[in-house]
């Protein structure tokens, strides 16, 4: 059984001179950080830190597994292969890990626990290599299918960080919601937050252009770039993925549930490096699923009396209104006066973003007052 005695870290080291230097030009960068995997060197800034080996047995599992949770149990079988050690030893390490890696100044994390399961490493991560492996060169042909992130995203920034979490904890979640409300959005802003931690693999499948069930296990591989067999698709497509790792984003999932559920289930099952983020009005209901319920844009109260401009715009689905009438060119500001207007006009519509900026783009012919008159 191993003590707290022994040697994780020391203080960093004079540099080396440059024909100590390692040759190989393959390295995994992270903030100040450059990690040789195959060297088992870590350098800072350029200067090399010398880790001990358990310690650098620690960072090299979490480098690999960068986004994901890697169980406790998982990380002391892969640093103490042949030894039986307590739970203890493994936190020494992961301590002495953090301290070298200065986890938590300045607000940068690293390495990061979630509780009950294991540990994680978090930061976005580049990869450097003289000659790119196969592997690596369809990931680098794939990260063009990500659509683009709205330049400013208004009231999802909590939706987003609680989806991220539990995309990284439990690998599938399925964002539900009524027509509108802006589950797409907060998936595609999700993707693209966890973008470097997946080493740029994210694959993003429209399933509303589909009005076939069958073609889903297709679309998907069309989508990764992978020609399947046109009597096995399924099979082709969890050959593919099964030791890969990738985001996988199925959006517009309700109409096509009845496939689009169990083919979700069968790649969560059987490639367990694959993380899964749908969208869809209703879950899939399979295994694994976890469900975040998209909740609509907070509107003013309607006791809110004597409400000011000032007081309406401090709530998203006003200002996603405001935001969008100056975007059609209406030069507008909202007054005192419209405000309760506005508000009304955002609670009787729920709150729904697709909702709001179709009411806004009225607004340059009708004006507010003209536009909330409206029936409906």
């Amino acid at each position: 059984m191993l003590h707290h005695s022994e040697s994780a870290c020391v203080e960093p080291e004079e540099p080396m001179l440059d024909e100590e230097r390692p040759q190989r030009k393959d390295f995994i960068s992270f903030g100040p950080f450059r990690f040789f995997a195959t060297q088992r060197l870590l350098e800072r800034n350029g200067v090399p830190l010398h880790l001990g080996s358990r310690a650098l047995d620690l960072l090299s599992t979490l480098i690999e597994r960068a986004a994901e949770v890697v169980s406790k149990r998982e990380l002391m079988a892969r640093v103490w292969p042949d030894l039986i050690v307590e739970e203890g030893s493994l936190r020494f390490h992961i301590a002495s890990l953090r301290k070298v890696l200065g986890d938590g100044q300045s607000g940068v994390r690293y390495v990061t626990n979630v509780a009950g399961r294991g540990y994680c490493f978090v930061a976005p991560i580049g990869r450097s290599a003289a000659t790119p492996t196969l592997a690596e060169s369809w990931v680098a042909d794939r990260t063009d299918k990500l659509p683009a992130r709205l330049l400013r995203m208004v009231g999802r920034d909590e939706a987003v960080r609680e989806v991220s979490e539990q995309l990284l904890g439990q690998r599938f979640v399925t964002i539900v919601g009524p027509g509108g409300i802006g589950k797409t959005t907060v998936a595609i802003s999700v993707a693209h937050a966890k973008f470097s931690g997946f080493g740029g693999a994210m694959h993003f499948v429209d399933l509303g252009e589909l009005d076939e069930p069958s073609l889903v296990p297709r679309a998907i591989a069309s989508t990764l770039g992978l020609q399947v067999n046109s009597d096995s698709p399924m099979q082709d497509l969890l050959s593919f993925v099964r030791d890969r790792r990738m985001l996988l984003v199925l959006d517009n999932c309700e109409h096509l549930i009845e496939t689009a559920a169990p083919v979700a289930e069968r790649i969560f099952t059987e490639a367990p490096r694959v993380h899964i983020l749908a969208t869809s009005r209703e879950s899939l209901r399979v295994e694994g699923e976890q469900v975040y319920r998209l909740p609509p844009l907070r509107c003013p109260p309607e006791a809110a009396v004597g409400l000011t401009a000032g007081e309406a715009m401090s709530f998203p689905a006003v200002r996603l209104f405001v935001e969008r009438v100056i975007a059609s060119g209406v030069p507008f500001v909202l007054r005192d006066a419209d405000a309760p207007i506005v508000a009304d006009l955002c609670r009787r519509v729920d709150g729904i973003a697709l909702a709001l900026e179709l009411a806004a783009s009225r607004v340059a012919v009708l004006g507010v007052r003209g536009t909330a008159a409206l029936p409906g």
